[in-house]
């Protein structure tokens, strides 16, 4: 016969399991059934998103094409696909899946949500840009519409986000991005780069590495199948093609092109003087702040007053103040050194 202080026991066990699995919304088979829901969201959003880019460029895309770019079962993609051709959002057409109106106006709702808040990283976090991409790529499925235009009103409703490409409106409208791949252009062509691609993240990355940015003027020195030379800021750049293909410039005139004194302020010697033309536009938020607030501002002459003996930080003079700054914020100002005569 069962001790009745044991069958106590157990019958309060199986109450206590019963009250975490299912006491309302906070149980252990709401959160778990909440997870899989969230989960499933995402995977359709990702592929609504893989569907749009793909469109965006011309490009056919099948079904194989996203279960190898997506970190997911095929099993679990495959029905996702199904139950957006069923529900209206997609269809299937000689094989390649395409986007109905419904569909495409969700997939600008999530764009419209990665790219405000890749524009939110860059204006008000410290994080490095080259976390941006993964950062957003979580929270675009986190904002509701509500949210999403919350924030677009915080951040003054850009128009582009930090790379360049366009941040859909609120009723899906999307500004045409006017330009042509680096890649595309002549030698002696000069330009102003208006987007950097983030995708794939392995070329992304050699651009960053550069320290080109968006808003750059650029003038092209050589161009051939094996590199291409740039001119920019007062430094010169060599990349790959393939690399050079991924950003886009807007072609100017050339007597439009003014930056070609125009170097770092890191470039300056012990000696020489400079007057500040600008701050560059990869310097945003507390940062170009700081910058303003200490007097770095155009037309300002500036000399270095010292520098420590590794040459890092240095300080100028401005303004009749010594300012100690670090060379990985100095190289966001520009200058025009001002020669012996007097003359930029």
């Amino acid at each position: 016969m069962t001790n009745p202080v044991t069958a106590l026991l157990i019958f309060l066990g199986i109450c206590i399991l019963a009250y975490l699995i299912y006491y309302p919304k906070k149980g252990w088979y709401w959160k778990i059934k909440e997870s899989i829901k969230n989960d499933n969201k995402t995977l359709m959003e990702d592929v609504l998103k893989k569907i749009y880019h793909a469109e965006n460029s011309g490009t056919n895309l099948q079904v194989n094409d996203i279960t190898g770019s997506i970190n997911n079962t095929q099993k679990n993609i495959v029905e996702s696909i199904a139950n957006m051709e069923s529900s209206g959002l997609i269809s299937s057409v000689n094989g390649s899946l395409k986007l109905e109106k419904t569909g495409r106006e969700y997939a600008l709702k999530i764009i419209r949500v990665h790219r405000l808040w890749e524009q939110y990283l860059s204006e008000k976090t410290g994080f490095h840009k080259k976390d941006w991409h993964e950062i957003a790529e979580k929270m675009e499925h986190k904002l509701n519409h509500d949210q999403t235009n919350e924030l677009a009103m915080s951040l003054g409703n850009p128009r582009f986000d930090p790379h360049g490409d366009p941040i859909p409106t609120e009723t899906g409208e999307i500004t045409k991005i006017i330009g042509k791949p680096l890649s595309a252009y002549p030698a002696n062509t000069v330009g102003k780069i208006v987007h950097i691609e983030d995708e794939p993240d392995i070329i992304y990355q050699q651009i960053l590495a550069q320290d080109l940015h968006i808003g750059s003027l650029v003038r092209i020195i050589e161009t051939n199948k094996k590199r291409i030379v740039i001119y920019s800021e007062g430094e010169e750049y060599i990349l790959a093609p393939i690399v050079a293909g991924n950003i886009t410039i807007s072609e100017l005139k050339k007597e439009a092109y003014t930056t070609e004194n125009t170097s770092r302020l890191y470039s300056l010697k012990l000696g020489e003087k400079a007057k500040i033309v600008g701050i560059s536009r990869e310097c945003r938020g507390d940062i170009r702040r700081r910058l303003l607030d200490l007097g770095f501002v155009i037309n300002t002459e500036i000399h270095i007053d010292m520098e420590s003996p590794m040459g890092n930080p240095r300080a100028y003079l401005i303004r009749n103040t010594s300012i100690a700054i670090r060379n990985e914020q100095s190289k966001f100002i520009l200058i025009e050194k001002i020669l012996a005569h007097g003359k930029a």
